[in-house]
């Protein structure tokens, strides 16, 4: 079916182009969401008459997306979930819970401008696109953790995929390798010049 793209459409096309999509996808997405029209010779003359009313409403939600995005832009996102010992969630991380996440911190998201391929399923940092408009885009960090301290640990750059048991004993060593009060054996120190 041949339609009339009504605003700019992912990987289809931009405001104006006539494309031939499948009659599913026209009908059941594009026609019904009001993101295009049939391809008929009314529907065309009917646009080319709206055109600069639909480039001047496009411009001002652009503009408003932007606005949006800039308070957006580069923020970090902290996601409680349960999960077993290797890091394996029990569930997953979908686009509504990273917009309930998002909400609670005081930012308004929609779940439909979450762009993400697949559910988040192991616990983690992750880089996840927010597009306000079709035209607008920005990456946030969504941080998958058990807890409040696995958060922040790995917030700092700890990997903690391993048992909860092997992280305990190597955080233990390396605060007793970095302990300030342990002594320096002498064959270390620096010879006296």
């Amino acid at each position: 079916m041949e339609i009339i793209l009504l605003e700019r459409v992912a990987k289809l096309g931009a405001l104006g182009q006539v494309v031939k999509v499948k009659d599913g996808f026209a009908r059941n997405f594009l026609l019904r969401r009001g993101k295009a029209l049939r391809a008929t010779e009314a529907n065309k003359a009917k646009f080319e008459t709206q055109r600069a009313v639909l480039e001047a409403k496009n411009a001002e939600r652009r503009k408003g997306a932007q606005a949006e995005a800039q308070g957006l832009d580069g923020k970090s996102f902290v996601i409680i979930r349960q999960a077993g010992e290797s890091g394996q969630l029990y569930g997953s991380v979908s686009p509504r819970d990273i917009a309930e996440a998002a909400s609670t911190s005081g930012v308004a998201i929609e779940r439909s401008h979450v762009l993400l391929d697949t559910p988040i399923k192991t616990i983690g940092m992750y880089t996840v696109t927010v597009a306000p408009h079709p035209e607008v885009e920005v990456k946030i960090t969504i941080n998958v953790a058990r807890s409040a301290d696995e958060a922040a640990a790995q917030q700092r750059g700890e990997n903690l995929s391993g048992p909860v048991s092997d992280r305990a004993e190597i955080r233990a060593a390396a605060e007793a390798l970095f302990d300030e009060e342990a002594a320096i054996p002498e064959e270390l120190e620096a010879p006296a010049t």
